[in-house]
Order: structure tokens, then sequence, then C-alpha cells
């Protein structure tokens, strides 16, 4: 009886693996409040066992500032990467910190944790 609860418990735990790292998870994506009157474009995004949003929509050519608050304690979402634009920013834990995007190109630039184990994502929209 033991062996089939064992058998029974480890298929649906190997399940759950397969779900985790291979199921089409929903993302979250939201576009940021321009305000008219400056001219500028911003977004919060929350930093807890990943980035949420995990996708930013921007305009083209608005001044953009994407605002990180560090709420995980893990090492590993204590920066914010921008391979494209050359962007390395500490996230210090229960702070906001502000990264200034460029939005003078269309197209699609990743951002990561510092292990490259989170991933988050800006849409820059015409």
């Amino acid at each position: 009886m033991s062996k089939i609860i064992i058998l029974i418990v480890g298929i649906l735990l190997i399940g759950f693996i397969i779900w985790w790292f291979l199921g089409n998870h929903e993302i979250e994506e939201n576009a940021a409040d321009i305000n008219f009157i400056t001219d500028r474009q911003n977004i919060d995004v929350e930093v807890k066992g990943g980035y949420s949003p995990e996708t930013v929509i921007l305009k083209k050519d608005v001044p953009a500032t994407i605002n990180f608050t560090r709420r995980d304690s893990s090492n590993c979402l204590d920066r914010v990467v921008f391979p494209d634009f050359g962007i390395n920013q500490i996230l210090p834990k229960d702070e906001t910190m502000q990264v200034k995007i460029d939005t003078s190109q269309v197209g699609e630039f990743k951002w990561v944790c510092g292990m490259d184990m989170f991933h988050g994502k800006v849409v820059v929209e015409s």
C-alpha cells in the first residue's frame, strides 16, 4: 500500500514540476501612464518573487521611467539589468529605484535579475 502512495505522490510531483517549468503561465503586462503636462511616462514594477508586471509597454519618443520597488530579500533580485541599454542598477530592499529608459527606438527589450533567473520585457510602441 505504501508503494502505491509513494508512486502517486511521485507522479503528482513530476506533473507539478513539468507544469511549473514548461507550462504557459499568464504574463502580466501594463502600459505606462503618460503625464501630458510633463510629457513623461512612468510605471511601477514590484519586485517580489519576480517582476509584476513582467511586461511594460511604453510609447516611442516619450521620456520614460520605470520605478522598481524590491520587496524580496533574495540576493538574485537585488539588481536589475537591461543589456540593450547598458543598465545594471542595484535595487535596495524596500526602496524605489528609478530607471530611465531610452524610448527612441521601437522594439522589445528584455531585463533580467542579477543572476538571469527572472525576466521582464519593455515594449516600445509607436
